[in-house]
């Protein structure tokens, strides 16, 4: 039984993933999840994963594990992003691909059998995660998959957590190469934490317009993007996190410097924040940006530039200059729902309104995003969003 709050788009792109793949799905009165599976045996040809990237590298090794023969599919901007990998793993793993030149739609056939294996972990930690979960389903004993260059580290640790709540014990080493011993998942009842990704939009938005005060995210959560805490604090915003909430406010904001290698969805929230303190913050990691839901660090770079903030990209660095004014203009979501956001909240103190177009992209992950900027004293109607009064 799994607790999940959530109804975004990649929620509903999962579900529809699972129930293909030959597990049911029932909702509970409290809301919980009950998912029955008796092994991956998928009930059609192909699985859609919309355009979570997250989802294709993490389902398709689970589809993997049945020996009928899949079409993966995705949509939007998926379509344009790298799956090459697929094309260089899994035939070490006894698996049958055929893609589109390194892009969707792939041709799959398994079973996928564990072996040693190495990977390349720089583009994104999300295939290892899928790799990790199809390995525990298929029992891998005595097997290990090395990884080279591997970023997002604390998502990896939140995978290994999951398993190890399934009853899996993976031997971590030091994150270069990951060792099974023949652990075998069991059910469980697991709750889902609230989401820092979408929370850290909300932690920025305290900074620059509140004081607010937001509940249920976990505070000792292995979740990457709770390094925003930090971020916000080096900024000099008031901040106060206990175990049940966390109050933040403004105060005369300065420029910081963030790593954020390992947690690149924190870029958006971060130049929102950014944009608001006073001198030039540097923020490391623009290299993981290109394979998003777009080219992140351009698209910084082009709609805050129309809000009146200056983003400079110089090799793995963006530089931020803040303190400037920020303008309401009219900005362009470029599908990527953490660009409406990081717009969104910019918004929230600047100067004159802002128009956010294809702000539904927040739909992906967060959909309630603009109810909760209500919340907060932001006027919005349909995609246009007002300063704070």
């Amino acid at each position: 039984m799994i607790q999940h709050p959530g109804h975004s788009n990649d929620d509903l792109a999962a579900r529809d993933v699972i129930t293909k793949l030959g597990a049911s799905i029932k909702t509970l009165d409290n809301g919980s999840l009950e998912i029955t599976s008796s092994g991956v045996k998928p009930v059609a040809d192909f699985i859609d994963c919309g355009e979570s990237g997250l989802g294709i590298r993490m389902f398709t090794p689970l589809a993997a594990l049945s020996d009928q023969a899949l079409s993966i599919r995705g949509s939007g901007s998926l379509l344009k992003r790298p799956m090459d990998f697929f094309d260089e793993i899994f035939p070490k793993l006894q698996i049958r691909i055929q893609s589109n030149g390194g892009k969707l739609p792939i041709q799959i056939q398994g079973p996928l059998v564990p072996s040693n294996i190495t990977i390349d972990g720089s583009l994104s930690s999300q295939f290892l995660t899928g790799l990790l979960m199809a390995y525990a389903a298929a029992g891998a004993n005595d097997v290990r998959i090395t990884v080279n260059d591997l970023k997002s580290r604390p998502y990896i640790d939140l995978t290994l957590d999951v398993l190890k709540k399934f009853g899996v014990e993976v031997t971590n080493n030091n994150y270069e190469s990951f060792a099974f011993h023949g652990s075998t998942l069991q059910p469980a009842t697991y709750t889902v934490e609230g989401d820092w990704s979408g929370g850290a939009f909300l932690i920025v938005a305290g900074a620059i317009a509140g004081p607010i005060v937001i509940n249920g995210l976990d505070a000792h959560s292995t979740q990457a993007d709770k390094a925003i805490l930090q971020a916000v604090m080096d900024s000099g915003a008031s901040l106060s996190v206990t175990s049940d909430k966390i109050e933040v406010g403004p105060a005369a904001l300065k420029a910081f410097q963030f790593d954020a290698t390992d947690c690149p969805d924190l870029f958006p929230p971060l130049v929102a924040l950014a944009s608001y303190c006073q001198g030039t913050s540097v923020i490391q990691g623009v290299s993981r940006l290109a394979h998003k839901e777009s080219d992140r660090g351009i698209t910084l770079q082009e709609e805050f530039g129309k809000m009146g903030i200056e983003v400079r990209l110089q090799d793995d660095i963006m530089l931020v200059t803040g303190g400037t004014g920020v303008h309401g203009a009219v900005v362009h979501s470029h599908h990527d729902h953490r660009i409406a956001m990081a717009c969104a909240v910019a918004a929230l103190k600047a100067d004159g309104d802002t128009e956010i177009e294809v702000a539904e992209a927040v739909g992906k992950s967060y959909p309630d995003f603009f109810d909760h900027m209500k919340q907060l004293g932001a006027i919005v109607h349909s995609t246009l969003l007002t300063s704070k009064s």
